[in-house]
């Protein structure tokens, strides 16, 4: 017993200067993913040093940050469609809009360290919507012909496959290779095409999260060049261009182009300046010939002096 008793005090001391747990938070999973229009679940887990009743917190961040969970109810826009268990938040039917990284808080006033916290990033994939296809009708061999597919709305982004006449277009492994396929970006580019790439072309997109999406088939045809055309059209631009040089050469004969076509003069006269166009001139001078009686000779008064 007095040994007990010895022991008793050292106990004793050991427990009360034995170090507490504080506050802390975790998550299973600091990335969830869910498809759009499905259930998100964003895990946070706690353990309080000794406040059994503490203060629960969700945020998002963005541009600012917006509250989520608080005060023990869901703000908008998450009211009505989200539950708490614990400090687990299930978001039900994501959006892209719900897509972003949240905060878990907890604040415990009566721990030594009160407040504890979690990120979680949620990205909501979207599966792929048809895609928008940029076939041309027609073309000519020889020239460079691209096509295009492009779906803007998938998440992750998807990628792209053609197809001719309903079968997969496959880009042989050969140096001479006459068309090339960009998975990526979804072009399909023939550096040359021929009579036999004729067909009805179809563009696949697919990314993994929902059944892929096609668009509508659409045919090409592809044509030799008409040299008669390319020639009659030749041969009507230079009729052309002969034409309007020689019209422009009559013209210019005939003084339609003349410098000093219509050219005015201005004559001093004593009390100013009269001006007057050659063309004026002209016309007096034509009909100052016409019936023209001279005056008499002792009538005849100077009166003004005229100096062009």
């Amino acid at each position: 017993m007095e040994g007990t008793s010895l022991y008793l005090p050292i106990v004793v001391l050991l427990m009360q200067c034995s170090p507490s747990i504080p506050v802390s938070v975790s998550t299973d999973s600091h990335k969830v993913e869910a498809q759009e229009f499905s259930d998100a679940v964003l895990s946070c887990r706690f353990r309080t040093e000794k406040d059994q009743n503490p203060r629960i917190e969700w945020k998002k961040k963005g541009r600012g940050v917006s509250l989520v969970y608080y005060d023990g109810h869901f703000k908008a826009p998450f009211e009505g469609r989200a539950s708490i268990e614990g400090a687990t938040v299930t978001l039900q039917r994501v959006t892209q809009e719900d897509a972003g990284e949240y905060r878990c808080e907890i604040s415990a006033p009566n721990d030594s360290v009160q407040l504890g916290e979690t990120n979680v990033t949620l990205k909501v994939l979207v599966p792929p919507h048809t895609p928008s296809c940029e076939i041309p009708s027609g073309a000519v061999t020889g020239s460079v012909v691209q096509l295009r597919c492009r779906d803007q709305q998938s998440i992750p982004p998807a990628t792209y496959s053609w197809f001719k006449n309903s079968m997969p277009l496959i880009a042989p492994l050969r140096a001479n290779v006459t068309f090339v396929i960009n998975s990526r970006t979804g072009v399909l580019e023939f550096k040359a095409v021929a009579k036999e790439d004729t067909g009805r072309y179809s563009c696949l997109a697919s990314n993994g999260v929902g059944p892929p999406k096609m668009c509508e088939a659409k045919h090409m045809k592809i044509e030799d060049v008409n040299i008669l055309a390319v020639v009659a059209a030749v041969v009507v631009v230079f009729l052309v261009v002969v034409a309007c040089s020689c019209g422009g050469l009559f013209l210019h004969r005939n003084g339609f182009f003349s410098r000093h076509r219509g050219r005015s003069f201005w004559i001093s006269q004593c009390h100013g300046a009269a001006h007057i166009s050659s063309q004026t001139l002209h016309r007096t001078e034509d009909t100052s010939n016409v019936n023209y009686i001279p005056p008499p000779q002792e009538d005849f008064k100077h009166t003004q002096s005229f100096m062009l």
